[in-house]
């Protein structure tokens, strides 16, 4: 059972590693020490259900639902290039610095809402978990299945706390102005090219 725990471990690290949505939320969050553990915890719980849901069954959900996945889709790109204009205004103000203090200000809530929003308006997310993940387990024994959903819900978890500490730890060299244009313009240009890709992509229903 330990090469299928591996396995699940190694094919969730395939999905995740690459930067996306997510990774860039808890990059940034990390950066600027607020919140950053907690929200690892939002995203690694929300990978966890997601995967679970995938490699349990789920997949024929979107299989049999493509209106399903054209709203979350296009809910996804307007998000998307939300977020992305957010970046895109703080990489170009006179004082990065000042935008990033104000950025610090937000509540909670209003964090930890935008961290389920860019998880799980994220098509990306349904296609890697539901499709991927869930065609891979799901083919597997029912013993064998849990080994593996086990791995990948380890390497989400170990990546997103892997990441926000890391960004924590080197906060004082990546939260000066400089350094904050090129991350958020990389973010923003990351956020609009995802969202363009998934508009053409996606069918209107």
């Amino acid at each position: 059972m330990l090469a299928i725990f591996l396995q699940g471990l190694a094919m969730s690290a395939a999905m995740i590693l690459p930067i996306g949505p997510q990774n860039a939320f808890v990059m940034n969050q990390g950066i600027r020490k607020q919140y950053h553990l907690m929200i690892a915890t939002l995203c690694a719980l929300s990978d966890a259900v997601l995967i679970c849901a995938g490699i349990f069954g789920g997949s024929a959900l979107l299989d049999q639902s493509p209106t399903l996945l054209a709203i979350v889709s296009w809910g996804g790109v307007i998000f998307l290039l939300w977020y992305g204009w957010g970046a895109f205004r703080t990489a170009l103000s006179k004082n990065p610095e000042l935008a990033q203090a104000q950025m610090v200000k937000q509540s909670r809530w209003k964090i930890m809402l935008s961290m389920l929003a860019v998880t799980w308006l994220n098509p990306h997310v349904y296609l890697d978990t539901f499709v991927v993940l869930g065609s891979l387990g799901g083919s597997l024994s029912s013993d064998e299945r849990s080994w593996f959903a086990l791995g990948a819900v380890s390497g989400s978890g170990l990546w997103f706390f892997g990441l926000a500490i890391l960004a924590a730890t080197l906060s004082p060299w990546l939260n000066t102005g400089k350094v904050q244009r090129i991350i958020n313009f990389l973010v923003g240009t990351i956020m609009w090219g995802i969202a363009l890709q998934l508009a053409r992509q996606t069918r209107l229903f």
